[in-house]
């Protein structure tokens, strides 16, 4: 009996869904990398299912290991910005467009005004909240689907950074400076507070990694813990109840639209501050992070402490797609593979759906 009411449990039956995609994509890759070259695939899904262990050094696997971890913070703030908004019925796809504008915002905070990093971050949060409001507003009183007006800011974003950090951009070159290559700059860096130290002195690894799973429990204690969460969530659920109710429904859907965009903002500029990359003017495409933001949020069942785990699981194989033999395979075979698993991501719910009939739940 206490096993079966185990397995009936809805978070564990989205652990076993999640796990189930991820097998699933990852037997589809390794097909996939046996089709093209099958004399490698083996030691190619190591290499992206390895990542940083193929190193042999111990100390280079820590330093690279804490490479991926700077990556995943972002990746993670994205997906906690798509599961937020989803919880209240709404579907952030502006999630990335969130992120460009947060990127642009601590990025002029350091070259225009000079800001140091605390005023970066904020600066970050307020543009990703006013990016987040606007699809809030259409919305709420132009009844314009969000997912339309966020596909549609997603690019005026893209464009407009690259417009903006133009003028930060040195003749010729087409990446924005790096914040270690002047005193100026390094006071917008995010402080490492001892971490580098546990990563073989990895400069980038700081504080970024450490508000990131801040938020992720803040936003599981506010979704399942106060009163606003279960105002949000009951707006998702039905908001002609909500208003019934005496809840502002209204205003729950911008504050939520808002609050996801602070969160995609912030995990921007957890990136950008690190020095790790800087912006590319020339770029055409808006940047993955928001998308995988999406697979990441689904694949921990929606679930903010699930996302911490999915968001290093979907970086990890990433980053490990840059190991694999370049004289057989391409690194974006990586990509490949989190696409599939992205997509069994949309099965999640079947999954747990046909374990509730199994176990006689439904």
């Amino acid at each position: 009996m206490k096993d079966k009411k185990f397995f009936e449990r809805e978070g564990v039956q989205s652990v076993i869904a999640s796990i189930i995609c991820i097998l699933i994509g990852l037997l589809l890759g390794f097909i996939a990398l046996l089709i093209i070259n099958p004399k490698g695939a083996p030691q190619a899904m190591f290499r992206i299912i390895g990542n940083f262990f193929k190193w042999n050094r111990g100390d280079l696997k820590l330093e690279n290991f804490g490479i991926t971890l700077v990556k995943t913070a972002p990746l993670l703030m994205c997906s906690l910005s798509i599961l937020f908004c989803y919880k209240v019925g709404l579907f952030n796809i502006g999630v990335a467009g969130q992120y460009v504008v947060g990127a642009c915002a601590a990025l002029v905070g350091v070259f225009g005004f000079n800001l140091n990093w605390i005023g970066c971050v904020l600066l970050a949060c307020v543009a990703g909240m006013i990016y987040g409001i606007i699809p809030g507003l259409l919305k709420t009183f132009c009844n314009v689907n969000e997912v339309i007006s966020g596909i549609m800011l997603n690019w005026i974003s893209l464009y407009s950074a690259n417009m903006i950090l133009g003028k930060y951009v040195a003749t010729g070159a087409k990446d924005t400076p790096e914040l270690h290559s002047t005193v100026e700059y390094q006071k917008a860096l995010l402080p490492n507070i001892g971490l580098n130290n546990l990563f073989n002195g990895n400069k980038y690894v700081g504080l970024g990694l450490v508000i990131a799973i801040v938020f992720a429990v803040a936003i599981w204690i506010i979704m399942s813990k106060t009163k606003l969460g279960f105002e949000l969530k009951a707006t998702g659920y039905n908001k002609n109840a909500a208003k019934y109710a005496g809840m502002a429904e209204k205003r729950n859907i911008i504050l939520t639209l808002g609050l996801g965009g602070l969160i995609a903002g912030l995990g921007a500029s957890l990136l950008f501050l690190t020095d790790f990359t800087q912006w590319d003017i020339n770029q055409t495409s808006v940047p993955a992070m928001g998308f995988n933001g999406i697979a990441a949020a689904f694949l921990g069942g929606l679930h903010p402490i699930g996302a911490i785990f999915s968001s290093y699981f979907i970086q990890h194989i990433t980053d490990g797609g840059s190991y694999v033999d370049l004289s057989m395979y391409t690194s974006q075979i990586s990509d490949m593979i989190s696409s599939i698993i992205i997509y069994l991501c949309s099965f999640t719910g079947l999954i747990r759906y046909l374990l509730k009939r199994r176990k006689g739940g439904v």
